[in-house]
Parts: C-alpha cells; sequence; structure tokens
C-alpha cells in the first residue's frame, strides 16, 4: 500500500533510548515509521496505543543480526508503504572491558550487530532507494569511533566502520539521489551511560564546553535536518555532536 502523506521512515534499534527519541521526532513530524529492535518496550506499547500515532507506526521483534528476519522486517515496510525515504540505523550493542580479556561471543556480538547487521540492512533498503532514485541515509555513530575509549575497542572499532561506510556510501549512491552521512553523539542521558556513576557522569559535564550531558532530542534535530527532502548536497559527513567535548 503506498501512501500520498508523510515520509516512510526506518529507524532500527527504536524501542529505547535514543533511537526512541529519533521514532517520535519523525512520528511528530507526521511521518510513516517502522522501527524494530530485540524486544518490545512500554515506549513502543505507548505508540501503538495512541490513536495519533498506532496507524503510522510498524514494530518487529528483530534481531539485526539475524539476516531472514531482517530482509522479512524490509520487505514487510515495502508491503505495507511501498518505499522507504529515509533510513537510520541506530541499532548498536556495547561490551566494555580491556581487550585482551574479551571474549569471543562478546566480540562476535558487537561486530555482528553493530557492523554485519548494518550492512545488511542497508543493502536492503539501498536497493529500494535506488530504483526510485532518491532516499537519506543516516548511520548513528559515536566520539569513541573518532577519539577512541579505554576500555571500548571493540566498540570503538565498529563506530569508526561506520563512518567508513558512510563516505563509501556517499559516493557510491549521490549520483543517483541517495544521500548518506553519520552523526557522532558524545555523551547521552539514555540507558547507554547508566553504567557511568555519578562522579564520574559530573567529570564529563566538567570537561563539556555546553555543561551537560546530551539528549535523544538533540540527536534527533540532526537527523531531521539531514534526512530533510531539501537537503541534497550535504553528503558523506560525520557530524559530531557532543557539546564540545571532542573540540
Amino acid at each position: 500500500m503506498s501512501t500520498e502523506t508523510g515520509r516512510v521512515v526506518i529507524v532500527t534499534g527504536g524501542s529505547r533510548g535514543l533511537g526512541a527519541g529519533i521514532v517520535q521526532s519523525y512520528l511528530d513530524s507526521g511521518d510513516l515509521v517502522a522501527t524494530c529492535a530485540r524486544s518490545r518496550t512500554d515506549e513502543v506499547a505507548r505508540w501503538q496505543d495512541d490513536p495519533a500515532t498506532a496507524d503510522r507506526l510498524l514494530f518487529s521483534e528483530v534481531d539485526l543480526s539475524d539476516r531472514p528476519a531482517t530482509t522479512a522486517f524490509v520487505n514487510e515496510v515495502i508491503e505495507r508503504w511501498d518505499h522507504v525515504d529515509v533510513l537510520v540505523n541506530n541499532a548498536g550493542v556495547a561490551r566494555d572491558g580491556i581487550l585482551g580479556m574479551s571474549r569471543d561471543e562478546d566480540i562476535d556480538l558487537v561486530i555482528d550487530l553493530n557492523i554485519k547487521g548494518t550492512l545488511h540492512i542497508t543493502r536492503q533498503v539501498s536497493r529500494r532507494m535506488l530504483a526510485r532514485g532518491s532516499g537519506h541515509i543516516v548511520n548513528i555513530s559515536s566520539i569513541v569511533g573518532l577519539s577512541g575509549y579505554r576500555g571500548l575497542a571493540v566498540y570503538s572499532s565498529t563506530k569508526a566502520a561506520l563512518d567508513g561506510m558512510t563516505r563509501s556510501l556517499a559516493r557510491e549512491l549521490g549520483s543517483r539521489g541517495i544521500y548518506v552521512n553519520s552523526v557522532a553523539p558524545g555523551y547521552l542521558r539514555t540507558e547507554m551511560s547508566h553504567g557511568l556513576d555519578e562522579d564520574q557522569l559530573q567529570q564529563i559535564v566538567r570537561r563539556t564546553p555546553a555543561g551537560r550531558l546530551g539528549e535523544p532530542q538533540d540527536i534527533a534535530r540532526i537527523v531531521q535536518f539531514l534526512t530533510a527532502p531539501e537537503n541534497d548536497y550535504i553528503t558523506g559527513q560525520v557530524i559530531v555532536a557532543d557539546g564540545g567535548l571532542t573540540a
């Protein structure tokens, strides 16, 4: 079924935290949003129960490292809404610890989801965008992919890989009207920062020129800007949004 109003947007990992903030921003803009995550949350239930958003939301429990399930999810979006205008690759997982002591299964988990899963869904969606000759893709990376962080060698590697993917895809797809960018957030006030104690969080705040941690809406606004239909020139860029922490 095609639609005449609103963009068709896929946001991976949209059930909580930053992903949920990005989903909410597109729903607030009147768009049609498909999102997937490994589990359903109260936030998803709220969208599904709200008459203002229920008909514009498609949620599937999908682990992006499961390729057949990911392909089925993309096909479901196409069957329901005919095409995809925007893909936001937000899903990711972190396992901290010194690399020399890391378990093989933890390394595989992070790489399989953050890199392989993202590459697979982007391949599936970009094929549809190529057929239409238009689209926007945003990869959510991280400042740790740019500067590194002790105990996050594997996670940092995957986020740096996303930025490399952004640059290459921008060159591959730009002539076909498809624009690809990364957003690299700093420390956000989401569950991803819950592993830090209050002293660590305050130390980060003191080192941040903006004087605070980021909020999901800070990143969602940048994603909206990069994926606006009017953006037909910015591509292949990594937009750092960290309150000046890495300045």
